[in-house]
């Protein structure tokens, strides 16, 4: 019997270009061996039998509400690390055209969706699958296409057109909200409002459109494994196929359902340390899709963009008292980069990584 060759199946994969979405297409019953994850991973896939859910805030009376809506969004930043807001100002109009033009690029044939297809990080356009497939222990069935909007401008004509005027407005949007949210979160650490503006905590901004096919061993493999988001903050637009999954506490894995109009916010290990502890990045995950009609997800990560003069990054001063000091050392870009690209997708491994210990 020949040996597995795994590296030459992911390679064969890769440059083929047709994604998870043409495996799932072309009617296989069976998923590629290097998709099959361990059972510590597999063990326990499966929807919450919890009732409880992410904490859910109205943002539409902010003007005469603000003090207990800071209140909400500090208490669901610092316990869940995941909230879900209603009433932001974006048109269900924008949601749902964002949501549809997301799904028809990936619906593409292949040989057009191939054209982006690459894997070149950190810049442009690029559509792929698995943006760790060859540093993971095992890849996970999603796709995506990806746009670095700041600060470096994405050239807007390189985005495919069925989609481009989408997500040139679905930036505009979400930028306004996060920033919103920030300043939420600032006023919940005692700063003022646009402290962290200040900081460019959110100035670098990357949309990620993924889907996440039907998968046919959905027992084997995951959507994507449990990890915490490395940056500052993460706005999530979702169709209704469930999927998503928060850890929480003693209640485990809690099925994360998007409200119809809403938007899921969720904490980054970054800002869990500029916070000092107060706001929580949590593991996340997403199961394998057993539906037939794919699960979309619009995905925009919002990361610092002005570092430091002395190329370090921590706790912020400001926040430390004699009852709470700083419980992480400061850390530099190149420390971070080389944190988050030398490997697959984990959880807080730079939060661990620069834990001060006697603390």
């Amino acid at each position: 019997m020949a040996k597995y060759d795994k590296m030459k199946e992911i390679k064969d994969f890769d440059n083929s270009k047709i994604g998870v979405k043409g495996l799932s297409d072309s009617g296989t019953t069976t998923i590629p061996k290097f998709f099959i994850h361990p059972p510590e991973t597999l063990s326990d896939l499966k929807p919450s039998a919890k009732t409880v859910a992410i904490p859910v805030i109205d943002l539409s009376n902010e003007g005469t509400n603000r003090t207990e809506i800071v209140k909400q969004v500090r208490e669901a930043a610092g316990d869940w690390g995941f909230f879900q807001v209603v009433n932001h100002g974006v048109p269900v109009s924008i949601l749902e055209e964002t949501i549809a033009a997301v799904k028809a690029f990936h619906e593409l044939p292949a040989e057009i969706k191939g054209q982006y297809y690459k894997r070149e990080e950190r810049k442009g356009v690029m559509y792929s699958s698995n943006n760790d497939l060859y540093r993971s222990k095992a890849a996970t069935w999603h796709d995506y296409l990806q746009v670095w909007m700041s600060p470096d401008p994405v050239v807007v004509e390189d985005i495919p057109t069925i989609c481009r005027r989408e997500l040139v407005d679905w930036d505009t949007h979400a930028k306004r909200v996060i920033e919103n949210v920030m300043e939420l979160l600032s006023e919940g650490l005692g700063l003022v409002p646009n402290r962290f503006k200040e900081l460019t905590l959110v100035d670098e901004r990357i949309v990620v459109g993924i889907i996440y096919p039907h998968c046919p061993q959905p027992d084997l493999t995951v959507g994507l494994i449990p990890h915490t988001d490395p940056g500052i903050i993460t706005l999530l637009l979702a169709n209704q196929i469930g999927g998503l999954q928060v850890k929480h506490g003693d209640d485990g894995w809690v099925d994360v359902k998007p409200l119809p109009g809403g938007l899921i916010i969720n904490i980054g290990d970054f800002l869990q340390i500029v916070s000092n502890g107060e706001y929580k990045s949590v593991q996340h995950r997403v199961l394998a899709n057993t539906s037939k009609e794919p699960r979309i997800s619009v995905v925009e990560f919002f990361n610092l963009t002005k570092w430091r003069d002395s190329d370090k990054y921590g706790p912020l001063s400001e926040i430390l008292t004699d009852e709470k000091p700083a419980i992480y050392r400061d850390f530099t870009q190149e420390e971070f980069m080389q944190n988050f690209y030398s490997k697959g997708l984990d959880s807080k491994s730079l939060v661990d990584k620069i834990k001060i210990h006697n603390i």
